[in-house]
Order: structure tokens, then sequence, then C-alpha cells
């Protein structure tokens, strides 16, 4: 048996169902996409985009803790976020574009 995305360093239990909504079952699939690729399928899969998550992640799949990312390495795992995010934006039909920045501005009440 594999080993569940639950079992990297940063992520919980809750993580095995949302990541096989993405077609992510287990770690080592997880560690062949690499976070990028996976990210880009939990946006897809209608995860919201959320900082702290994307680098927990890629920190967990360098076995590090969540909270050991700093300095110029956020800043730039930030702009990988971002581009992500903006890509995942970009491929969404209008009317989910209008949905994604009321959430972004808070406007509407999240689900």
């Amino acid at each position: 048996m594999s080993d569940p995305v639950s079992s990297i360093r940063n992520l919980g239990e809750a993580s095995d169902a949302v990541y096989a909504r993405a077609g992510i079952h287990t770690a080592e699939e997880l560690r062949t996409l690499g976070p990028d690729e996976a990210y880009r399928r939990l946006l897809a899969t209608g995860s919201r985009p959320h900082f702290i998550a994307y680098y927990a992640m890629v920190m967990g799949l360098q076995g590090r803790p969540w909270n050991d990312c700093k300095g110029k390495e956020k800043d730039a795992l930030r702009a990988r976020f971002d581009a992500l995010k903006a890509e995942a934006t970009a491929n969404k039909p209008p009317e989910d574009k209008m949905e994604a920045i009321l959430d972004e501005i808070g406007i509407r009440q999240s689900s």
C-alpha cells in the first residue's frame, strides 16, 4: 500500500481528500508531480488559493517544517504562488473570474 498524501510533513489528514479530488492519491504521486503542478491541479478542482497552504506543501516536500520558509526564499515562493493563482484565474470562464475577484477582495461570504 502506498503512503497517503498526509504522510508528507505539514499535510494533515484533511489533505488526503483535497488532493484526491485533484487526482493525487499518494505521497509518491505528489512528489512526482512536484509542488507547482500539484497546486495547479488543486486550483483547477476548486481549492481556493492560499499562500500558506502552498508553501507548507513545498516545505513538506523538502522535509522541512512549514514555518522554515523565510526571507528571499519566501519571496520567491510568493512569486511562484502568485503566478499559479493568476494562471488559474486566467483559465476560468468569465463568471468564475468574477466570483474569484469577489472572494479575493472579501465581498462574498466564504462557503
